[in-house]
């Protein structure tokens, strides 16, 4: 492996860097395989261990390296595409749905949910937790919550795990017909629970995804997940096809 040096340049040393760095893990490197240590990088590319560590935790919040503790800086898998604004309705917990039901329980949701439920802030409901794994890794959590009313025939749940009894309040949903449903996306931190299921710090980038469930002109159940901003990218429309390279800086692809 040959040296290479740094050109003179007017934005951060590590920032440079970071481009270099970029295109050297598109033309050098595979998904999940492991980067040179550190003194090895710094030497090749002629900067200082420092700048070398910026350009690295620079790379590692756009998603492109993940660090992997007893293993090293490896790159990270693709984005995880998340499809919103899709005209293609279906309820929680569908043949195709990727969430994997954790945890349910009837308690009394936070107040700004029990608005746009529409229901009492004193009255419990169904919620249910659900996590999305991919390439062996956590890149979302969400709590889905659902009015009892949404499940008027739902019996005494006879179910050994918190799983079960989730699959028994979305199968019950599913009876209901889906008139429509309405997404809104933001930025926000991970609080400490968030980030302790997404194996993130508090306060790390994620995006949040709201959506509400509207059965017989009112809302059947929302929707608040939380994705990784380092592992998700978000697609509209139906097909979601169009993908931007994860350095738009650079070309689409």
């Amino acid at each position: 492996m040959g040296t290479t040096q740094l050109e003179s340049v007017p934005e951060p040393k590590y920032w440079h860097l970071r481009t270099v760095l970029s295109e050297a893990l598109e033309s050098e490197f595979s998904v999940g395989e492991i980067l040179p240590n550190e003194r090895d990088l710094a030497a090749r590319f002629g900067v200082a261990r420092a700048t070398l560590r910026q350009a690295l935790e620079q790379l590692e919040l756009e998603g492109r390296l993940q660090r992997r503790r007893g293993v090293g800086t490896t790159v990270a898998p693709p984005r995880v595409g998340v499809a919103v604004g899709t005209e293609q309705h279906v309820w929680p917990g569908a043949a195709d749905d990727v969430w994997q039901p954790a945890d349910c329980a009837l308690a009394v949701p936070p107040a700004s949910v029990a608005d746009a439920l529409e229901t009492g802030r004193d009255e419990p409901v169904h919620i249910v937790r659900r996590s999305r794994v991919t390439h062996g890794q956590p890149v979302a959590a969400e709590l889905l919550y659902i009015p009892q009313s949404s499940v008027p025939d739902l019996s005494a749940i006879d179910a050994p795990s918190a799983a079960a009894r989730a699959r028994a309040v979305l199968r019950e949903l599913q009876r209901r017909e889906l008139e429509g449903q309405e997404n809104a996306v933001e930025l926000g931190s991970a609080r400490a629970d968030d980030a302790k299921e997404l194996d993130r710090l508090p306060g790390a980038p994620v995006l949040v995804v709201t959506t509400r469930y509207i059965a017989e002109g009112r809302t059947a159940a929302l929707s608040v997940a939380t994705y990784r901003a380092d592992t998700c990218r978000l697609t509209f429309g139906d097909s979601g096809g169009v993908e931007i390279h994860q350095d738009p800086e650079r070309r689409a692809s």
